[in-house]
């Protein structure tokens, strides 16, 4: 990919060159919006009633639905404007919704049992549930049960608290995290044995006898033994000698902790790129031979000791799942209990990285078989792999990306999958919902529908509720049949007219292509609702490009802070550049050791592409703000592309890789630490900052050290470099609240607009 882009590099200079020329040509004429103190008070007081406006108008992005245990029938809460609600009931054989209940007579009737006044539209049950064929229902309400006879309306007490409880929104097959600890078991498969770890050694004690048998005698405190499991048949265990690594301590101080006059230390451990980790070496002890053997593989210093899988009713291979420190080698080993040789099932190397918090591995012991997913090809897919040979099965195929497994059926053999991308014609971020058979054929689609998608079941899985929407399409709920995907009706249905009475302008989607001049770069973009034709307004990006995922929003979004911030006198964008998740292989590596480039390049040419479009873009003020990793790239844009970004907001950033988690950074900037990490530091580049700078952090931040900013502060110092920074007591990892929120609009304001936000110390409290 970089080879690639940097062939491409002649293209994107003269498409840029042409783009500026045509913005500059497109903006002749139009007047920079320039308002007076009191125009600028007027757009604050409309920023607000216009986001108090939206917020009391609710999305219903989301229909969760509380279903009768028989699957015939579900009952759902509606938010209404203005913080109100109703109750519905839906048929599921012919999907006839009724309203649950005459609200006023039911809330007459609760108030007379209460004693409390009750709002028909605003009532508030801990539990429901509706029994028989709809004419009695169970609700828990101010800690009491009562039984509702739904003919009369009549309450009684009930000590019957036993209703069905379904979540729906749960995930349709549990899981455990791919790196979470083996599961210990002291005690041996039939319960008569015991493991006890004794001076760093491992014993077995006989439960019955009392009999001690010591299966190690080179392990001590400083290298103990530990992290133990039993084979199935109970006759060896699997257990490693640790060799322990402190890990180092990070600090803060609490500076305004009430009741004290003293400062408070925190201190807690915070492992950073380059630290050591501790070492887990596979050794297996056979009990009644008393033996042990140490495993052929290497330590595992990553993740700690990992989950081991048994060959079904065969205790004498298990494999166990390994990422290597530097994320380039993902490995699933076989081991043979009886000698301690090992075999690579699955044996994926790459030469940036491999993202190991999206693979996915499902195990069927009764076939030999092991589901996974990879990037093997280019884009995320599925994977049947034999877990005996470690041939491997492509299930799925194409440049679209499987994003999750929702459930395998193993009798039917068939995947339930979340993917994006696999419709042409439409955002490649979108979400549908598939089943495919084991053998890559049978490939059904639950999600036709244009849109982002939102999908769960009933108990039986007979049918399925399916919502979706795109940013400027409110959502629609439709109940469909499992087996045929047919829709059997239409649930809800949102309408754009209630938010347009407001007066807003809803987001709308802009593409544009990126830096190699053929990607297509999705992004959205927010207009004040005053807009005036005749004026240019400068630019505000909101940024964050953690390449862990993508962040341009996708379902309805009538209100943001980006539409907030928009209505002060500015168009706010938000765009998702290469170098972030769930598009190709190619399109995520741009960010391998490269987190500084944050997608700058196609950011830039989003946003002069979208200027063409739309003239009443300044481009020629262009701010940005973000969080975290956000905060990082912020700054970072005003240290390296100072020719384009005029002012930033940065909060909480991550400045300097090296100070961060050490899981994250290393997954994307590499390991060991080299010479790059420094390179594309913000704090090793203060000196070249040009634009306007504001930094807030909270002092008790538990994500990113505070010392992060603190340092970038202490080298803009001596740089000699203006800057503001705004440190918030007690706070953790966050944006500034409701203060550093305001403050941030105030910044704007001042150095794009170039006027005086309102002085909240002279309004009339």
């Amino acid at each position: 990919m970089t080879i690639y882009i940097m062939a491409k590099k002649s293209i994107a200079f003269i498409l840029l060159s042409f783009v500026s020329f045509q913005v500059l040509a497109q903006q002749a004429g139009l007047q920079p919006y320039a308002p007076s103190a009191a125009e600028v008070a007027n757009a604050y007081q409309l920023s607000t009633k216009l986001d108090t406006a939206l917020r009391n108008i609710p999305t219903n992005n989301d229909l969760i639905p509380f279903w009768k245990k028989d699957g015939s029938a579900f009952w759902y809460k509606k938010n209404l404007p203005n913080k109100t609600w109703e109750y519905y009931n839906v048929d599921a054989a012919t999907g006839k919704r009724k309203a649950a209940f005459d609200h006023a007579k039911l809330a007459q009737n609760l108030e007379k049992v209460t004693g409390k006044k009750q709002n028909p539209l605003k009532l508030q049950f801990a539990e429901l549930y509706f029994a028989d064929q709809g004419n009695t229902a169970k609700l828990k309400m101010q800690n009491n049960w009562y039984l509702l006879n739904l003919n009369d309306y009549s309450l009684t007490n009930t000590n019957d608290t036993s209703i069905y409880r379904y979540n729906a929104k749960r995930p349709l097959q549990q899981r455990r995290s791919r790196w979470q600890r083996n599961r210990e078991s002291r005690k041996s498969p039939d319960g008569k044995s015991e493991i006890l770890i004794r001076g760093g050694n491992l014993f077995v004690i006989d439960l019955a006898t009392k009999t001690e048998t010591q299966l190690s005698t080179d392990g001590n405190a400083d290298k103990p033994y530990g992290e133990f499991a039993w084979s199935p048949d109970g006759k060896n265990i699997v257990a490693y000698k640790i060799d322990p690594k402190e890990i180092k301590k990070v600090h803060y101080v609490l500076s305004s902790v009430p009741g004290t006059t003293r400062g408070e230390l925190k201190s807690r451990e915070y492992a950073q790129p380059g630290d050591d980790f501790t070492a887990y070496q596979p050794y297996v002890f056979n009990i009644a031979a008393k033996t042990a053997i140490k495993v052929d593989a290497d330590p595992i210093d990553f993740f700690g000791a990992p989950e081991l899988h048994w060959r079904d009713n065969n205790s004498r291979y298990y494999t166990y799942e390994k990422v290597d420190r530097g994320h380039q080698r993902f490995r699933v080993i076989e081991v043979d209990v009886l000698t301690g040789k090992t075999k690579n099932i699955i044996d994926e190397k790459t030469k940036t990285f491999i993202y190991e918090n999206r693979i996915y591995t499902r195990y069927l012991p009764k076939t030999n078989e092991i589901l996974w997913t990879s990037e093997q090809d280019g884009w995320q897919h599925l994977y049947l792999v034999d877990a005996l040979t470690g041939k491997q099965r492509l299930i799925t195929k194409g440049n679209y990306v499987v994003k999750d497994i929702d459930s395998v059926d193993v009798v039917k053999r068939e995947v339930w999958f979340r993917a994006n991308g696999m419709h042409a014609g439409e955002d490649p971020y979108f979400i549908h919902y598939y089943r495919i058979g084991f053998d890559g054929k049978g490939l059904v689609n639950l999600t036709p529908e244009k849109g982002n998608h939102n999908l769960s079941f009933s108990p039986d899985r007979k049918y399925y509720i399916d919502t979706y929407s795109q940013v400027n399409v409110p959502p629609v709920s439709e109940l469909r049949l499992t087996a045929s995907t047919k829709k059997i009706n239409e649930i809800e249905h949102g309408q754009a007219t209630i938010y347009l009475a407001t007066g807003v302008k809803l987001p709308e989607v802009f593409v544009a292509k990126g830096r190699d001049g053929i990607t297509d770069i999705w992004g959205i973009v927010c207009f004040p609702s005053t807009m005036d034709p005749s004026k240019s307004y400068p630019v505000i990006e909101n940024i964050y490009a953690g390449p862990h995922d993508s962040f341009v929003p996708k379902s309805f979004l009538p209100a943001s802070e980006m539409q907030s911030i928009a209505e002060l006198g500015f168009i706010v964008v938000q765009i998702d550049g290469m170098g972030t998740a769930n598009r190709s292989k190619a399109f995520h590596d741009v960010c391998w050791k490269n987190i500084a480039d944050a997608g700058f390049p196609d950011r830039i040419l989003w946003m002069k592409a979208m200027a063409v479009k739309y003239p009443n873009a300044d481009i020629s003020r262009v701010g940005i703000y973000g969080t975290s990793a956000g905060g990082q790239s912020s700054t970072g844009a005003l240290l390296f592309h100072p020719e384009f970004y005029k002012a930033a907001v940065s909060a909480c950033g991550c400045h300097d890789n090296r100070i961060d988690k050490q899981w994250w950074n290393e997954q994307w900037m590499g390991y060991p630490v080299g010479p790059h990490y420094g390179e594309q530091s913000n704090i090793s580049n203060a000196g070249k900052l040009e634009g306007n700078l504001f930094l807030i952090v909270g002092e008790a931040d538990e994500n990113v050290p505070p010392e992060s900013t603190y340092r970038l502060a202490d080298a803009l110092i001596k740089a000699n470099k203006d800057f503001d920074i705004l440190s918030i007591p007690g706070m953790g990892h966050s944006d500034g609240g409701i203060y550093g929120r305001r403050r941030k609009r105030d910044f704007f304001v001042k150095h794009l607009l170039h006027a005086e936000p309102p002085n909240p110390n002279l309004l009339v409290q």
